[in-house]
């Protein structure tokens, strides 16, 4: 096992992991993007909330339909046409002459993207076993605080260059070229990768079927049946609270540096990068410790507490700015730290064809808390004249989170501590 050759984390994470930031970024950039529209299209706090929320909506269509196209046909060729039909939607933002039209380019931007997160999913579950999974799903996901790194200090200086409408077009472009990375690299099974090792592709093959055959009998049921097991629904109401947390809070971080600092555009970008810094770090480093324990319910609980905690301290209580952003770092960072081992989660209790429709219903019905946040937000800053009410009312949305996860799921939601110290002594 030590000597185990180890090529799949550098040929797949990175670039899936690129692929993804190209994602995430197309789909944030509106949080920097839209408080320095101005004139040439006003919009409200809550049509701000909007904007932002609508690709949620859009994101719901396409989630079961690809992660079944990601089973029964091709992850990778999936995710190749979703990934040219989502940047030339990227590039629409640009060219849109109303709310309604942005409103409807969002929309479709929500839709191609919908696909991409459990396709991806299901390609890392061909190729990492249990034992290593929530950091292959970290490792991939640290595509979203590196892409926020990345998109707010790049957004606030294109800003301050061009006009919005610019930002909007030239930011959706780089997926059409990785588009062709992501062709010549990606395979979709061991089997069908030509730079993989003989020893890893065995050890691969072995693991992963005695893993499916290990599960219990109900993992290798239909769909429906499936899905109505408790611990799935609970998995996406978890995810749902969670979510609504996670972009209420991302999606308005740059307008609350804004308000801060008073400060340009490249500033606040700048600025609004730094608690993504934090988020990074956590995330890989709570993966890490969930694979060597199997603690996975403690993983996802422990960092919502904190950033509860954060919120609450920051938005009742009266701080010094630089205090204040101290407090946005931390909740940055909580609300991050839980991906990879929720993620992993699902793969444990549901066998691979199964699983694809199960995480394509959690992602479809939790990311509605990616509409339901910023709008709330939005719509309660309007309605109070001030964002405090929102943030407190998130606080609440991801206490809902926490404790559904600590007092819902069972043990059977956590890996086995044996094989995770194995995997990574093999590492």
């Amino acid at each position: 096992m030590r000597d185990l050759p180890r090529k799949r984390w550098v040929y797949v994470i990175p670039v899936a992991a690129v692929m993804y930031m190209l994602a995430y970024l197309d789909r944030t950039n509106v949080a920097v993007i839209l408080p320095f529209i101005g004139h040439d299209l006003p919009l409200s706090a809550s049509a701000q909330g909007l904007a932002s929320g609508i690709f949620f909506v859009g994101y719901l269509v396409l989630q079961i339909p690809a992660a079944v196209l990601a089973v029964r046909w091709s992850a990778r060729k999936t995710v190749l046409v979703l990934m040219i039909a989502w940047s030339l939607a990227a590039v629409l933002c640009g060219l849109v002459r109303s709310e309604a039209q942005l409103y409807v380019a969002r929309l479709l931007l929500g839709l191609f993207e919908g696909g991409v997160w459990p396709a991806v999913l299901i390609l890392l579950a061909s190729w990492f076993p249990q034992a290593e999974r929530a950091r292959a799903n970290a490792l991939w996901m640290s595509c979203l605080p590196v892409s926020a790194i990345i998109m707010s200090p790049l957004s606030g200086l294109m800003l301050d260059h061009m006009s919005w409408r610019w930002v909007f077009v030239l930011q959706g472009v780089p997926p059409l070229v990785w588009a062709v990375v992501w062709w010549f690299t990606v395979a979709d099974r061991p089997a069908k990768a030509r730079w993989i090792t003989t020893a890893e592709r065995t050890y691969l093959e072995e693991t992963l079927a005695a893993e499916e055959a290990a599960k219990p009998a109900y993992a290798r049921q239909g769909y429906w049946q499936a899905l109505k097991n408790p611990s799935v629904l609970l998995l996406i109401g978890v995810y749902f609270f969670w979510i609504t947390g996670f972009y209420g809070f991302s999606l308005w971080l740059p307008t609350v540096v804004k308000e801060m600092t008073k400060g340009s555009a490249t500033s606040v970008g700048l600025l609004s990068a730094i608690p993504y810094v934090f988020a990074l770090v956590a995330m890989i480093a709570c993966a890490q410790w969930s694979d060597r324990t199997g603690r996975r319910r403690t993983a996802v609980t422990a960092p919502l507490l904190v950033a509860i905690s954060g919120l609450l301290l920051g938005n009742l209580v009266h701080w010094p700015v630089a205090v204040r952003f101290v407090l946005l770092c931390l909740v940055a960072a909580a609300v991050y730290m839980p991906y990879g081992p929720f993620w992993a989660i699902p793969g444990k209790l549901l066998g691979i064809e199964v699983v694809a429709v199960a995480m394509g219903v959690i992602n479809a019905l939790g990311n509605l808390g990616g509409f339901a946040g910023p709008y709330l937000v939005g719509w309660l800053t309007d309605a109070t004249g001030t964002a405090t009410t929102g943030f407190v009312v998130l606080a609440v949305f991801l206490a809902l989170a926490a404790a559904l996860a600590h007092f819902g799921l069972g043990k059977s939601a956590d890996a086995v501590p044996d094989l995770a110290r194995a995997a990574d002594r093999s590492l």
